[in-house]
């Protein structure tokens, strides 16, 4: 097995919050310089921006596995984590996803621009509904949906006291079938010990949620131990009868699985 680190939440300026900094190639390079192995592409309810990260990874840092994902605002206003193993299967959930956004339309004052682009950051379109707002869909459907396209569920920012899982409707349920809780990267250790000995049985990662490229760093990534950087060996961390595949940080001593 090898170690690896990965930041699986990162936004890009087709988040209206993202700092307009957050390019494709500026993200890559960032990316780079804190030795991250893997990232993925999470902006608010759309996935198309994963296109441009890509192709500039290809380009800059053909090392570093970019994966497609989108952050979902559910109907009870939670934040999840979805990460998928493909553009294909990216693409379907968000065509689902879009059914249930609400029709407010974005205002590039107040919010911020929600632009995509390609990989050297020209323009191709600007998206017209506010991506911060809530989907019509609960976070069971969410997470449920996300099953279906083969791809990874996690609960974002627990710490965090809006539009976390926790804040909004309590602690986490033992039967809710998610596969992982996020710890944001500012997080102090002994704040994050009180998660893991809250929630004994669950998976946990670390990541920056970045809107400033100033945030991704290495020290708000997860470490994996993986026999590759893949979606396939990523995927089989959060399988717990996997007793090679590891998640080492955060909760080290509570997520190392049994030799």
């Amino acid at each position: 097995m090898n170690s690896y680190q990965a930041d699986l939440h990162i936004h890009t300026v087709l988040s209206p919050c993202g700092d307009l900094g957050m390019g494709a190639p500026e993200i890559v390079e960032r990316a780079k310089e804190a030795k991250l192995s893997a990232i993925a592409v999470t902006d608010h309810n759309a996935v198309l921006n994963y296109p441009a990260v890509a192709e500039a990874a290809s380009k800059l840092a053909p090392e570093i596995l970019v994966i497609p994902g989108t952050e979902v605002q559910t109907v009870e206003d939670i934040h999840v984590l979805g990460l998928f193993p493909d553009y294909s299967a990216a693409l379907s959930f968000q065509e689902w996803l879009q059914c249930g956004l609400g029709g407010i339309k974005n205002d590039p004052d107040i919010f911020g621009y929600q632009l995509v682009i390609d990989s050297s950051n020209s323009i191709l379109d600007e998206f017209e509904r506010l991506l911060i707002q809530g989907v019509k869909y609960s976070i069971d459907e969410v997470i449920e949906k996300i099953r279906e396209h083969e791809g990874i569920s996690i609960l974002a920012h627990i710490d965090r006291p809006s539009f976390s899982y926790i804040s909004v409707l309590g602690p986490i349920p033992d039967d809710l079938e998610v596969d992982a809780l996020e710890i944001s990267g500012n997080v102090d250790r002994v704040s994050e010990e009180k998660f893991c000995r809250k929630y004994p049985e669950r998976i946990f990662t670390r990541s920056s949620d970045a809107h400033f490229l100033k945030d991704i760093k290495n020290q708000n990534s997860t470490e994996l131990l993986l026999a590759e950087m893949s979606f396939k060996e990523l995927a089989m961390v959060f399988d717990t009868s996997e007793k090679f595949r590891k998640v080492t940080s955060p909760c080290e001593s509570r997520n190392l699985q049994k030799e």
